[in-house]
């Protein structure tokens, strides 16, 4: 159950953005077409990296860092600071799904699949001999990841919540809590080897992946996870 108020960023965070943390970073490209553009959104991002621009623009706007740093790595976090970091998997689920009383299993209204309207950024036919992977009858424009905005605002006024990227969540990764378990503002383990992504991407097309509840889960950078950022009101 989630009780402090937060903030959640509209949008995954663009390259341009998190080339002023990093200057030098490249999101790359797959088969001749750019990840790397000003305003898609930036991949290649490990967690440890997307949790240190978290910590990076808490500093420069004054406000106390989430993340504990030891020479460069995120060893834990402070569950009460106010500063940017990545948003909690219960936060992001909330965002993502709930609509009135009930919870959204796509991100397109009702239940049926495929889509058959451009609602996010899909393995679509275009993309078919990149990701080898196609949700049949789809198109939405895009061989690999658009600009970020690219696809309308969900119900929540956020962008891209269940397709364009994955993304990267705070939560280190284990087995999902049973369906009636009460917590107050989860934020799982100080610690881990793995954590959480949410979220289907430009690379998915399988039913399984593009529900709102589905889960993965890894360390490394990728090119169709990215990450946008939180931080608690109060």
């Amino acid at each position: 159950a989630l009780h402090r108020m937060f903030y959640l960023q509209t949008t995954e965070v663009t390259n341009a953005q998190f080339r002023q943390f990093h200057g030098g970073h490249n999101s790359g490209q797959v088969e001749s077409n750019s990840l790397n553009r000003e305003h898609q959104p930036a991949v290649q991002v490990s967690w440890q990296q997307a949790a240190a621009f978290c910590n990076w623009l808490s500093r420069r706007e004054d406000l106390p860092p989430f993340y504990r740093e030891e020479r460069g790595i995120i060893t834990g976090f402070n569950p009460a600071a106010t500063g940017y970091r990545l948003p909690t998997e219960a936060e992001w689920a909330w965002a993502a799904r709930a609509s009135g009383g009930g919870l959204l299993k796509f991100p397109w209204a009702g239940d049926k699949f495929p889509p058959t309207l451009a609602v996010e950024n899909y393995a679509d036919s275009s993309s078919a001999y990149v990701t080898g992977r196609v949700l049949s009858g789809y198109t939405d424009g895009h061989v690999v990841s658009a600009p970020v905005a690219a696809c309308g605002p969900h119900h929540h006024a956020l962008y891209e919540m269940g397709g364009h990227l994955a993304e990267w969540v705070h939560d280190v990764f284990g087995i999902a809590a049973p369906s009636g378990t009460t917590r107050l503002d989860p934020q799982g383990p100080q610690g881990g080897d793995t954590f959480v992504i949410r979220g289907a991407g430009w690379t998915h097309s399988r039913l399984s992946e593009l529900r709102l509840s589905y889960r993965d889960y890894g360390q490394a950078g990728r090119d169709d996870v990215g990450f946008r950022i939180a931080r608690y009101a109060e």
